[in-house]
């Protein structure tokens, strides 16, 4: 895959599912109301979507790092029910104070650092710049500045009181909705404005 018009990066938990504290079991996910139809809109413009998920229950060791891709195969079928799918998910597993030394690891991964989007970039060839991060945390809207990406803020999961503390000027945010589908559409409007005004 290479897109050189960049990606949709999408928080998973709390952005495309209904938020559950350290999610291990696949039966408990369940799919935010628009999500689909969001992620089927990027498809449709075939622009690559990405999941990057901060999984530290596996650090703190709660759950295996098998179950990680028992969920995300779980997504992926609810998810084809719908007509949309998740091209790549990179997740970080570690936590500075694990108690497992293969997981206590002061990461480049970890958001709100941008690892695991430099990976996606230099693997699916991927221009960060033109890409954007959707998410419902703090951690997630820092990934743009740490990646040079632009930011949107959905107010699912823990949305609105991430919103509550952000601070006047965010640096790369370039919206706030209330849920996943109206944010993709105005990024990919955005993107399809912006590509008619460089021809």
């Amino acid at each position: 895959m290479s897109n050189a018009g960049g990606a949709l990066f999408l928080d998973r938990d709390g952005t495309i599912n209904v938020e559950r504290e350290y999610l291990s079991d696949p039966q408990q996910l369940e799919l935010l109301p628009d999500a689909a139809a969001a992620i089927a809109a990027a498809n449709q413009a075939k622009v690559p979507v990405i999941v990057v998920t901060n999984q530290s229950g596996v650090a703190r060791g709660m759950f295996p790092e098998s179950r990680i891709a028992q969920v995300h195969r779980r997504l992926d079928e609810l998810l084809a029910q719908q007509g949309a799918a998740i091209d790549a998910y990179y997740y970080c597993p570690h936590h500075p104070k694990s108690a497992s030394a293969v997981y206590r690891v002061n990461c480049q991964c970890r958001k709100p650092r941008a690892g695991m989007l430099f990976a996606a970039a230099a693997e699916l060839g991927i221009d960060l710049r033109e890409s954007v991060v959707i998410g419902d945390k703090a951690s997630d809207l820092g990934l743009g500045p740490a990646a040079e990406c632009q930011t949107i803020l959905v107010r699912t999961g823990y949305g609105r009181e991430t919103e509550q503390q952000l601070p006047a000027a965010v640096p790369s945010l370039i919206g706030r909705f209330d849920t996943l589908l109206p944010a993709v559409e105005y990024w990919l409007h955005s993107r399809l404005e912006r590509s008619i005004s460089a021809a």
